[in-house]
């Protein structure tokens, strides 16, 4: 009994895998503890209410936690630590659609995040970055 209850178990992890919803993984964790308990308790009815009431246990009280951290989670490409913030040069003339800045000796394209052009040679701060690409705006 407990082997059909743990292969009910794989098949919602590998559904969490393949549809990452953080939605099947609380009924993978009902299900191993279900497993687990099985080998004490026989009674397949018994162990239905078991698994309905884990899984309703995990859906309100995991579910959302997980929700939080994944959220927390940001992916992050490094660049947002090393490079918002800081000064740079204006390599060239930068406007909305096109500019490079250099910044610890090292070029990246640039684009402006307000109206007009920033002058080559100007002081400028890095905003935000999509990519490859800083945003910046001009130093008074």
């Amino acid at each position: 009994m407990w082997e059909i209850i743990l292969g009910i178990g794989i098949v919602f992890l590998l559904l969490e895998i393949f549809i990452p919803t953080l939605f099947c993984i609380n009924f993978a964790i009902a299900a191993f503890i279900v497993a687990i308990i099985s080998c004490f308790i026989h009674n397949f009815a018994v162990l239905t209410i078991i698994f309905c009431i884990l899984s309703i246990i995990l859906i309100y009280s995991l579910r959302p936690m997980l929700l939080k951290l994944s959220k927390n989670e940001k992916l992050k490409t490094g660049i947002e630590d090393k490079y918002i913030g800081k000064t740079a040069i204006a390599l060239e003339d930068i406007n909305k659609d096109q500019g490079a800045i250099s910044l610890y000796d090292e070029r990246w394209q640039a684009r402006n995040i307000k109206e007009g052009t920033i002058p080559k040679g100007a002081n400028v701060k890095i905003i935000k970055n999509e990519s490859i690409v800083m945003f910046v705006e001009k130093i008074d």
